[in-house]
């Protein structure tokens, strides 16, 4: 197991991954474990040092989470997050209470005391609240350290035992100098050097695939999005003529994708191999409208299909795959106890019948720190900048039903509202764009006569790490051309909306 400066420990939130991206931010590698997590584990790690996430529970509820108490006995130096704080006042002798006021939304953090962990940082800064418990009485050693309005125990820290605490979560957006202070925790109260970056990643993870392959060869599906072309560059620097990559048209991609993806791996002078399964697809998905039944077709169907594949080659015994963190922690509680989903079709291992072992170099890397390595791979910025496109493809933006006319009907008015975000500038502004076919019929008229079509909505998000999101604020002129020219362009099509709901409380697909 190797060595992890920082190890965060999970108890639920939903905050919980941007702690490990924004420690990697500055430099310093952390990863996430459940609470649970055994004290043999977690000492295998070597951490300079643990956090404890938030979380939904309350600690003095009969079913709240809590760790190996082993850990406050590693003589490490402990941060805890809001929930983790409560676990800290609770297990050194304080007492948690629920709040008098809810604090939930922007606060000042007013520093009663100077540390190291605001080294730098602004006192007054806005921090960001979300919680109904409260630390009524701090333990024996503990002082404190900041305020808020509604916090009179806003920090705390014992600055003997290296335990600090924040009732604040510092790692999200709105907490205005939270990375700041995640990184003055790991580099003064830990020791931890600012030496983790996509260049070290990557001579790790070549490594890594090399050790593990061997001489052998290696099946690497590929999409022509950023992650499976990342990970198929990634293996050919490690192993060669070794990899095998296999694009399959499954009858659910973007129009002339197919055709943009081999002119993209010719560029590259890497020999592709494309394999249409369009109708095996497409038969499969026929009368199924259940978003999670469509999601598992399609992941199996992939299988069998580079299974088949890989009967043509000899040698072959591993399937490499673009699985993302984003992909593992919105699939399966893997990481904690925070809540499940959906599945993703790359995520939960290959079916028993199947031999060949997975290689999932992205695995514990998010989607921001992909497009990093893929220019520390020497990949160019326009493939690199693409946006994302989900594994299941259009079949998760077609509601209900899915069938060759209405799969058309999406690509031609998704074509046209990618067209005007290209020649306003907007596509390199957001983070995802796409339409979705709703399949909900209302009244409209043209020329004179009444039509009974079809409705698109437009999406447009803008996002870090896709873990959460934002409507994207496009102009209205900009929103009303893509209307008139998909109403005008695409028969069928009588009505248009534009999604403005964010992530959480909505998913960015909508199945």
């Amino acid at each position: 197991m190797k060595h992890v400066p920082i190890v965060v420990l999970d108890f639920g939130s939903q905050y919980t991954q941007i702690i490990a991206r924004k420690l990697r931010e500055s430099g310093v590698y952390s990863e996430i474990v459940p609470y649970s997590e055994s004290i043999e584990d977690i000492k295998a790690r070597t951490p300079k040092g643990i956090i404890l996430s938030g979380g939904p529970a309350s600690v003095y509820a009969k079913d709240s989470y809590h760790p190996d108490e082993a850990i406050f006995e590693l003589g490490l130096p402990i941060l805890g997050i809001c929930y983790g704080m409560q676990l800290i006042s609770q297990h050194f002798g304080g007492s948690v209470i629920p709040a008098d006021h809810h604090e939930y939304g922007k606060a000042k953090l007013s520093f009663a005391k100077q540390s190291d962990i605001f080294r730098d940082t602004t006192d007054g800064q806005t921090v960001w609240m979300s919680h109904g418990d409260r630390v009524e009485k701090i333990p024996e050693g503990f002082e404190k350290i900041a305020t808020s309005e509604n916090s009179p125990y806003a920090a705390i820290a014992d600055l003997d035992r290296l335990v600090y605490a924040f009732q604040s979560h510092p790692e999200v957006y709105h907490s205005q100098e939270g990375a700041k202070l995640l990184k003055n925790f790991a580099k003064y109260i830990c020791g931890c050097e600012s030496t983790w970056n996509m260049g070290s990643f990557a001579k790790e993870q070549i490594k890594k695939i090399q050790d593990q392959v061997g001489d052998k060869k290696v099946l690497c599906g590929v999409s022509g999005g950023v992650d499976s072309s990342v990970v198929a560059t990634l293996l050919a620097e490690a192993i060669g003529t070794q990899v095998i990559p296999v694009f399959v048209d499954n009858g659910l991609l973007r129009a002339n994708e197919r055709e943009q993806v081999e002119a993209m791996f010719a560029t590259r002078g890497v020999p592709l191999i494309t394999v249409d399964a369009s109708e095996q697809f497409l038969s499969k998905l026929a009368g199924v409208t259940d978003p999670e039944t469509k999601r598992k077709i399609i992941g199996e169907t992939f299988i069998q299909v580079f299974d088949e594949e890989a009967k043509k080659h000899d040698g072959i015994e591993f399937l490499a795959q673009g699985t993302l963190y984003t992909d593992v922690i919105e699939s399966v509680s893997v990481k904690g106890p925070s809540k499940t989903i959906k599945s993703h079709h790359n995520v939960g291992g290959l079916p028993d019948w199947m031999t060949f072992d997975l290689i999932e170099p992205l695995r514990e890397i998010f989607k921001d720190e992909v497009r990093l390595l893929g220019l520390e791979l020497g990949l160019p910025k326009d493939m690199i900048g693409r946006h994302p496109f989900p594994g299941p493809g259009l079949a998760i933006r077609v509601m209900g039903d899915v069938n060759k006319p209405d799969l058309e009907i999406l690509r031609r008015a998704d074509t046209i509202m990618l067209d005007v975000l290209h020649a306003t500038g907007l596509y390199d502004k957001t983070w995802q764009a796409f339409t979705v076919l709703l399949n909900v019929k209302s009244v409209g008229v043209m020329g004179d006569n009444r039509t009974y079509d079809n409705t698109v909505c437009v999406r447009i998000v803008e996002a870090t790490d896709g873990m959460t999101a934002t409507f994207a604020h496009i102009p209205h002129d900009i929103l009303e051309t893509i209307s008139r020219r998909i109403i005008n362009e695409v028969d069928g099509i009588n009505r248009v909306v534009y999604d403005i709901s964010s992530k959480p409380p909505a998913t960015i697909e909508w199945e």
